[in-house]
């Protein structure tokens, strides 16, 4: 079995003209005609799985790696997902390990088969997961990659926008909910002013996670200190359906009444970390640092690992865990109880 080359057939997960017939339901309450229930009930479940992945980035992430599959061993039709062994699973892994992908991209690509593969399970389309038993290349140290910053740099870098403008305003405000809360860059900039609200006595962020998980986090004094300071002057903070966090300049459309990029939250903590000069101290600074710091720290200062992992909306308690320092802190090493 050879790999083949880097087209992917993209037929062979995305809907087409051949799968589903259905023309868009244009009011409530209409009926499905004949040919449209026939051509949904008609559909694989292999389009279904795809269809069904609602998070844009999941669905395109799991896309590209199940298409990448398919073309590896020669599936042209959903249906022929159906035939796939063990045997072309671990082919398809060894393919990957000889390209030299990272540990956790390759074990990425395996997950978007297996969540397939779990699906066609459940629809008795297979009978059992190929993928399961096929072992996936580990970490090494159960440690993350992404550097998380000491207090000293944070307290830094909360300091380095310039408070006299408006766009300074907003990136301390941007910075220290990134910081304080742990948030990924997607559910910062999903913020409308309407998410900050009381629960309990208590200002709480309603947080949109992923796979459209709702979470209710405490907003910190701090954040919440800066982010009134940042309305005040950006004056929508009567706008409750509108973003929280706004462009301060368009030059393209000239509207602010939008939610930000996420190329502009990488880009403001690539900025900061350079004029502050954290970039230099740490490597790989980028946007999840803010939120591998916020995890590290909490649980440095004995913050429960279950109420974290809450906190950060993982799924798993394994992905809290890569955050957990406490017992592997450098001045404990061996290294300074050597004396010569």
């Amino acid at each position: 079995m050879t790999e083949r080359s880097d087209q992917h057939n993209d037929n062979a997960l995305t809907p087409s003209s051949d799968d589903v017939k259905v023309q868009p339901v244009a009011a409530s309450n209409r009926m499905l005609t004949r040919e449209e229930f026939q051509g949904l009930a008609d559909l694989p479940p292999e389009t279904e799985w795809f269809a069904n992945i609602r998070n844009p980035n999941t669905r395109r992430a799991y896309g590209h790696d199940v298409r990448e599959f398919a073309e590896f061993v020669g599936i042209e039709k959903p249906e022929e997902f159906r035939i796939v062994t063990r045997a072309h699973i671990i082919a398809w892994r060894k393919t990957l390990e000889s390209r030299e992908l990272a540990p956790a991209t390759i074990r990425r690509k395996l997950s978007a088969l297996s969540s397939l593969f779990d699906d066609l399970c459940e629809c008795n389309a297979v009978t059992d997961n190929p993928v399961h038993g096929v072992k996936r290349p580990t970490e090494g140290a159960n440690q993350g990659k992404t550097p998380a910053l000491g207090n000293a740099q944070v307290r830094t870098l909360l300091k380095a926008p310039d408070p006299e403008t408006l766009k300074g305003k907003r990136d301390q405000a941007i910075l220290a909910t990134l910081l304080f809360h742990g948030l990924r860059r997607e559910e910062l900039c999903k913020l409308r002013v309407r998410d900050i609200h009381t629960r309990q006595g208590t200002p709480h962020l309603r947080v949109h996670g992923k796979r459209e998980k709702l979470r209710y986090v405490p907003l910190s004094p701090v954040a919440s200190r800066l982010i009134d300071i940042y309305l005040d002057a950006a004056g929508h903070r009567d706008h409750r359906e509108g973003a929280l966090f706004r462009p301060v300049k368009n030059n393209v459309t000239g509207t602010l009444n939008k939610h930000l990029e996420l190329s502009a939250i990488y880009a403001l903590v690539r900025r900061y970390g350079e004029e502050t000069g954290i970039s230099l101290e740490v490597d790989g600074l980028c946007a999840h640092s803010m939120r591998a710091t916020a995890a590290t720290n909490a649980l440095e200062n004995d913050a429960d690992l279950a109420e974290v992992q809450e906190w950060l909306g993982h799924a798993n308690v394994s992905t809290t865990r890569i955050y957990d320092h406490r017992g592997r802190k450098p001045e404990d090493s061996p290294t300074f109880r050597v004396r010569y």
